[in-house]
């Protein structure tokens, strides 16, 4: 799978496991499979395919 524009030999993930996986705070996340926003409720039940493209974006804070 494509997360962030780099390729991973992942297979049979949820998104919840690959967040855990690259280390990445859930907590402000917004997670995008082939161009579609994942709620974050669904994190644990959507599983992840070889050939999805996934996007991860988080907010941080600053003044």
């Amino acid at each position: 799978m494509i997360i962030n524009g780099v390729y991973y030999d992942y297979d049979s993930m949820t998104v919840s496991d690959v967040i855990k996986k690259l280390q990445i705070n859930a907590s402000m996340l917004v997670v995008e499979v082939n161009e579609v926003i994942v709620q974050q409720k669904l994190y644990d039940e959507m599983m992840l395919k070889k050939d999805d493209k996934i996007e991860i974006v988080s907010f941080v804070g600053g003044g």
